[in-house]
């Protein structure tokens, strides 16, 4: 059997096209993705607050790029990723005490930590706006 033959008769490992990640692992990884996305949101936020130290033109800059749709969406995102870390944060805090570690547990938390972040965001950017 020549060498091509041997490696088209042997199966493929499972691939991100074939398998599918189960929610716990993608929470874990948007889990990591929202900690970098709040680093780079407190720059923009330490911008605005820095901002009115130099002086009114300065702060007025800083405002206007917040208040723009840019700046809304980016301010969107900030609170998604604020509220997506806490609420999975607090679930492993229930982890590193040793609970909730069967997976129908797992699974109810997953929906939890989606849920209650929706909730916040939306709730928190109504208070804001009315």
């Amino acid at each position: 059997m020549t060498q091509a033959a041997k490696s088209a008769a042997r199966p493929l490992s499972p691939h991100l096209q074939v398998y599918r990640l189960p929610l716990a692992a993608l929470t874990s990884i948007f889990h990591r993705i929202t900690g970098v996305g709040l680093t780079l949101g407190m720059l923009l936020l330490v911008w605005w607050v820095a901002s009115a130290a130099y002086g009114p033109s300065a702060y007025a800059a800083a405002t206007g790029f917040i208040t723009s749709p840019i700046g809304y969406l980016l301010l969107i995102g900030f609170s998604v990723a604020l509220f997506f870390h806490l609420c999975n944060g607090i679930r492993h805090l229930f982890w590193d005490a040793g609970m909730n570690f069967e997976i129908a547990e797992t699974k109810r938390g997953n929906f939890l930590v989606i849920i209650a972040t929706i909730a916040l965001t939306v709730v928190s950017w109504f208070l804001a706006l009315v």
